[in-house]
């Protein structure tokens, strides 16, 4: 740990007000998808932070969209309140009722969102900055999304989307039931899936994605109950291709932030998730739009608190963060950086053992035991390869959510941590 200090003190930057943030937007001049993690779905600061830097590379270096790990129909009435089409984004914020509620449905997304709208109503309609979900888990509620459209609009396409519907429909919108299902009788719905997506894929934009969601979401529950990586995958393959439509859909020079999970933003062939067969957006991202065109920015912290369930479906709690494990990157961090720190890793060799051996780097999911934490939740990570910059908060503290009651839990436990 000690011969680190001279490293980190030669690469971390001070972090304390977002003109630090300078060398990150230099950073990311060039880019086409700026994607900045969290080391938990829970942390106040990581929220500040993330936004901090968001709101700078919309307002000073032009990026059309915020793209995020949450689920398409939510995320639309977010973006409808941010364009000025309905009332204030904590009104659709708030509706967010699957959980783990809190990822989106917390004082930090509101504060966020509000700024945006603000910014856009300064701006031509066309001119204005999204908010898109990602995810694949709202495939009952993108399925009725697409059949109110089609009765409207198009109802000749209706058979299709209604033939995929009521298959799913004996399961209740249980998306456990439906993954063990095809495991033990032909009860897979994908052939009717499959069709509808072709019948609306030349229709509306939300349309065609809520389709998508539906293809993903029937593959992802499928997959989950056969465990491995490929669930995983599912997801992650999904959230890049949506990516990838928005993209198409803003035009040839647009330009996107992501918010994710370190997890899903982090490069997996410098974790051991590679080891796994996992692959992350981060890393579908250098390989679809090129390295120098994709900056991964993770998060970390040594101790705080953090909003998280001791079980999937459990209610929401703050819960203490414990220090950090002897010999982790959070560990030296702590011993060694600036209570707040930035660092903007260098591109060439040489680079400082920091960066390139693999060392023990904390992940907390919705789902976490803090008793647990000594054997759990760290990830092998080459520091200087599976992100392009770093922040650093050395001790963190639990975001705010807007919701208090426990809520029903349909969907199955995120493989593999609720991350």
């Amino acid at each position: 740990m000690i011969r680190y200090g001279d490293e980190v003190a030669s690469i971390a930057r001070p972090l304390r007000d977002p003109g630090d943030l300078e060398i990150l937007l230099d950073r990311a001049a060039q880019a086409r998808v700026v994607m900045i993690g969290e080391a938990t779905h829970g942390t106040h600061e990581f929220y500040h932070w993330r936004a901090e830097l968001t709101k700078r590379l919309i307002a000073e270096r032009g990026f059309a969209f915020v793209a995020v790990e949450g689920d398409w129909p939510d995320c639309r009435r977010v973006d409808a309140a941010v364009r000025g089409a309905v009332a204030d984004p904590r009104e659709a914020l708030i509706r967010y009722d699957r959980w783990p509620t809190w990822m989106w449905a917390n004082e930090e997304t509101v504060d966020f969102t509000r700024w945006l709208r603000a910014l856009n109503e300064t701006r031509p309609p066309d001119d204005r900055v999204g908010f898109h979900g990602l995810d694949v888990y709202s495939l009952w509620e993108s399925m009725r999304e697409i059949l109110t459209w089609l009765r409207e609009h198009d109802p000749e396409m209706v058979p299709a989307a209604l033939d995929a519907y009521k298959c799913f429909e004996p399961f209740n919108e249980d998306p456990n039931a439906y993954g063990w299902a095809t495991q033990f009788v032909r009860a897979s719905c994908e052939d009717k899936v499959v069709r509808m997506l072709a019948a609306v894929r030349d229709t509306d934009f939300g349309v065609w994605q809520n389709a998508e969601v539906v293809a993903g979401a029937e593959g992802y529950y499928r997959s989950m109950v056969r465990g491995g990586p490929d669930a995983w995958n599912v997801r992650d393959r999904h959230m890049d291709q949506t990516l990838d439509r928005l993209l198409t859909r803003y035009g040839p020079s647009s330009r996107a932030v992501v918010w994710a999970h370190n997890t899903h933003v982090g490069d997996s062939r410098f974790t051991d998730q590679r080891l796994h067969g996992e692959v992350t957006i981060g890393e579908l991202a250098r390989e679809r739009f090129g390295e120098d065109r994709v900056v991964l920015v993770g998060f970390g912290t040594f101790r705080g608190t953090v909003v998280a369930g001791a079980g999937w479906g459990e209610p929401m709690e703050a819960m203490g963060v414990p220090e950090a494990r002897p010999g982790s990157l959070e560990e030296i961090l702590h011993h060694n950086a600036p209570e707040q720190a930035l660092f903007v890793f260098p591109t060439s060799d040489p680079r400082p053992d920091l960066l390139t051996e693999a060392l023990p780097h904390r992940a907390i999911g919705v789902v976490y035991r803090p008793e647990r934490e000594r054997w759990g939740n760290y990830v092998p990570t080459i520091l200087g390869d599976r992100y392009d910059a770093f922040l650093w908060i050395d001790e963190t503290r639990a975001l705010r959510p807007l919701h208090t009651l426990r809520v029903d839990a349909h969907e199955p436990e995120t493989y593999p941590s609720g991350v």
